[in-house]
């Protein structure tokens, strides 16, 4: 059957009353840039939204707003007049596809009380249409195989029988702005994509550590940022930062077992410094609690002692087959696993501190004077944005 639109169901943006506007006009916009270049048309209401899809295929469509956070479900409905035969037809044609043998029943949304028929009647005239004109179906209003929906509204009728889920949450660019700290692993990237489905703007920051660290590293990383834009249907902004100097002075200067905890301290020191330039409201990584050395609670403790900004860790409790599984649906995880060594890797010390005490670190650290290195760093930070195209700003709608 050739569905004409898409009916899509709001998320969390139910949730909300007064401000309820705002955020569906935030959705509107994301739909809109997913859709761009195609025929698709999309219409907002407070309840719900409606693609007109154009004589574009659902396939298609689907697949650009699959994505789009603050979109709960979706179903492609017929959108027919507001008369009794025209509905009765409609479902009946659509139970043809239907497999011998199946059951069926018809569940209708009388919106619009208006309507000449009330819920039972319409339930009642349709069935009997359907199961008249395709006897190779029966009724079961308790456990169907196939559930008719119709939906009333003061102007129009849906009529569907297929509704997938989606990713719901709040739309991109309703929720602040915080800063990811981007390894090119499995994890921080799912990490990003887990809190941008609540509505936060990702910039992100990456260590490098040339020569140690190659281009072909760096590239995974611009790549991985490009699959996470494509993901969220906005650009991301990557800033590459010069770890060179730093990294092999504390390699040189502290001991090896506590090298890691004053490398996690830097980064956090000058991903803090970044985040208050971009008005980021906080910082993003994808520790997972216990995970290896420098996400115990004891290492996490004297790590973040270094900074008061909120820090946002979306996988601390996953477990690592799940994390997986969300790199895999989102489509990081193959490029995540090309073999090009991040700085944490090359550097990594052979027996890392598991519990390490914050008198002793900070011991190690006083005898350096790390502010020059930190600014020159920032002088030679890279800036890369993704391929996504440039948008409406989140300003511009509030």
């Amino acid at each position: 059957m050739k569905y004409n639109h898409i009916l899509v169901r709001y998320g969390e943006i139910t949730l909300k009353t007064r401000n309820r506007n705002m955020f569906i006009n935030v959705l509107k916009r994301n739909i809109k840039n997913a859709l761009a270049g195609t025929q698709a048309e999309i219409k907002t209401d407070y309840s719900s939204a409606l693609i007109d899809l154009n004589d574009e295929s659902y396939e298609t469509v689907l697949e650009r707003i699959r994505y789009i956070s603050g979109i709960l479900s979706v179903s492609p409905v017929l959108k027919i007049e507001r008369d009794i035969e025209v509905i009765k037809e409609t479902a009946s044609n659509m139970a043809s596809s239907f497999s011998d043998g199946k059951s069926f029943k018809i569940e209708v949304k009388r919106q619009d009380k208006t309507f000449e028929y009330d819920t039972g009647e319409i339930q009642q005239m349709v069935g009997s249409h359907v199961q008249m004109s395709n006897e190779h179906l029966h009724v079961n209003v308790k456990a169907p195989d196939h559930t008719i929906m119709i939906q009333v509204k003061v102007d129009r009728v849906y009529v569907y029988c297929e509704h997938e889920y989606l990713q719901g949450g709040l739309p991109y660019g309703t929720g602040g702005k915080a800063l990811l700290l981007l390894s090119g692993g499995i994890d921080s990237p799912v990490a990003g994509l887990e809190v941008a489905k609540k509505g936060v703007e990702i910039e992100a920051i990456h260590f490098h550590s040339p020569p140690y660290t190659s281009k072909e590293a760096t590239d995974k990383v611009k790549r991985l940022v490009d699959i996470m834009s494509e993901r969220i249907g906005a650009k991301i902004k990557l800033h590459i930062y010069p770890f060179t100097d730093i990294q092999t002075t504390i390699y040189k200067k502290v001991p090896d077992n506590y090298s890691m905890t004053s490398t996690r301290r830097l980064m956090l020191s000058i991903a803090e410094r970044l985040a208050i330039r971009t008005g980021s409201l906080a910082i993003v990584n994808g520790e997972n609690l216990g995970q290896v050395a420098s996400q115990t609670l004891s290492s996490m403790h004297v790590i973040n002692e270094v900074t008061n900004y909120p820090i946002l860790r979306p996988l601390l409790s996953h477990e690592k087959m799940e994390i997986v599984e969300l790199a895999n649906k989102y489509g990081t995880f193959e490029t995540s696993i090309l073999p090009f060594e991040d700085c944490c890797t090359i550097f990594k010390p052979k027996n890392p501190k598991i519990n390490p005490r914050l008198d002793k670190t900070l011991h190690f650290e006083d005898k350096i004077d790390f502010e020059p290195l930190i600014e020159e760093g920032f002088k030679n930070i890279i800036v890369y944005e993704s391929h996504e195209k440039e948008e409406e700003s989140f300003e511009d709608i509030l």
